[in-house]
């Protein structure tokens, strides 16, 4: 039902994830990042927004990306209806991916990089969200958008897409959260709202919000 990508930026230390669905408000459902643990995505037929929080939890806490899913997901007796991809520290990365999932299913995965989908058109759009993030230039946020069209042109969910979301983490930077919930071409909307945060009064307010590495900044 759902494509999405969690990838962390070398430079600057950040992580970043996005998704697009065929249903509403993908943001809220999947998304999950906390710059001192990474990034979850957890997604499927009957996805769990709990399984994407104890996968950051138990990151925080030391485990690796994979340690974290394997002691999330098995007491669960649901888990074959349900997708969850993580990205650790460290750079590490893992997903499981329930059997009970709509084909065409699947992940694929690199050192800093995860990407994961549903109910999809096929393989290739897969190839295309991780194609369409290393091949883009320009920001972690950016890239991740680019990821989004990429996927979506090469067949995205089966069903069309209705939602579209992205989130940036770091601890030099405030958190980057951007929804669009309902849209008939959400990937574009949520690349205009991304636009529409870097430029104007928002863009000038932003060096105002404290930070984790600035707890304390304000206005001067």
């Amino acid at each position: 039902m759902t494509f999405s990508i969690l990838a962390q930026d070398l430079n600057s230390g950040a992580f970043g994830g996005a998704a697009a669905t065929g249903s509403l408000c993908v943001g809220g459902w999947v998304l999950r990042g906390d710059s001192r643990a990474g990034m979850s995505a957890s997604q499927g037929a009957a996805p769990s927004t709990m399984w994407g929080e104890d996968t950051l939890l138990r990151m925080r806490a030391g485990d690796s990306a994979e340690q974290a899913i394997a002691t999330v997901t098995w007491p669960d007796e649901g888990r074959a209806w349900r997708q969850l991809a993580a990205l650790d520290r460290a750079g590490g990365t893992a997903c499981h991916t329930g059997s009970a999932n709509t084909a065409w299913r699947g992940a694929l995965m690199a050192p800093g990089l995860v990407v994961s989908g549903n109910m999809l058109a096929g393989p290739q759009v897969l190839e295309a969200l991780r194609g369409g993030f290393l091949a883009a230039p320009g920001t972690l946020a950016e890239r991740l958008l680019a990821a989004l069209a990429a996927a979506e042109a090469a067949g995205g969910d089966t069903r069309g897409l209705q939602s579209a979301a992205l989130l940036v983490v770091s601890d030099d930077a405030p958190t980057l959260t951007l929804r669009v919930d309902y849209s008939e071409n959400p990937v574009a909307a949520l690349d205009d709202l991304h636009r529409r945060s870097q430029s104007g009064d928002y863009a000038a307010w932003l060096p105002s919000v404290p930070t984790r590495n600035n707890p304390w900044r304000g206005h001067d």
